[in-house]
């Protein structure tokens, strides 16, 4: 894909590649402790494919009934990172192509995640991580203070399940550094009991240098690689 816009992802691409190197280096970490994670949601499968030619081969999308079809049409070698906040019933088509789902909150969603990876019959079992409400909000997706254990023992024992660790979202208003800090004592407390859910999903086009700070493993960038994002339908 010698075109225009290939060459546009792959000057972003730099870029961001840039970025992700200097904070590890500002972190005292290695540049490949972090995982990007190319968010292409309300962008074409086209815009896909050109990631995947660069070598970015993880990628997030945040609604089935875009993401489902999407991965059909993208190269098999795609790791398919499932961000947005999952409906239950949609569970399903997510077990069916996703490598991970990022936004497990709540006993109920692990249930059914559970079943419909088992229905699924995947290879391997389906990734999941907790999403921690940094600001206990109710209201907004991720599991408060109190549940946040309760999810990831569930997932833990689940049989189709594998607990990946955490992810959150800066609560708007608030410093990424604070948001992150507070991020990373919960991956530390998780730690704990399960050394293996070591992944920390935290950091996006605007704030993914705070993150790394903070020890994140994985960062969620859209319009720092794909541009303004084109209106919705």
């Amino acid at each position: 894909m010698g075109d225009a816009r290939t060459a546009e992802i792959e000057h972003n691409l730099a870029v961001v590649r840039a970025r992700v190197a200097s904070a590890c280096r500002a972190a005292g970490r290695a540049a490949d402790e972090v995982t990007l994670v190319a968010v292409t949601k309300t962008y074409p499968a086209e815009d896909v494919t050109r990631l995947a030619s660069l070598g970015v081969l993880d990628v997030g999308e945040n609604r089935d009934q875009e993401a489902a079809p999407k991965a059909s049409a993208c190269p098999a070698e795609l790791r398919w990172h499932f961000i947005g906040q999952l409906q239950r019933n949609k569970a399903r088509s997510v077990a069916s192509y996703a490598s991970v789902v990022h936004s497990v909150d709540s006993l109920r969603l692990v249930d059914a995640l559970t079943d419909a990876a088992v229905r699924a019959g995947r290879d391997t079992p389906l990734g999941a991580l907790v999403q921690v409400s940094l600001d206990d909000d109710e209201h907004r997706g991720g599991a408060v203070t109190g549940i946040i254990e309760q999810v990831a023992e569930s997932i833990a024992a689940s049989p189709a399940l594998t607990l990946k660790g955490v992810m959150a979202v800066a609560p708007l208003g608030w410093d990424p550094d604070a948001a992150f800090e507070r991020l990373a004592a919960v991956s530390a407390r998780l730690r704990i009991s399960f050394p293996d859910a070591d992944w920390i999903s935290a950091g996006m086009s605007d704030d993914l240098e705070s993150a790394i700070s903070h020890g994140s493993t994985h960062v969620r960038v859209g319009s720092a690689l794909l541009g303004n994002r084109p209106p919705l339908g």
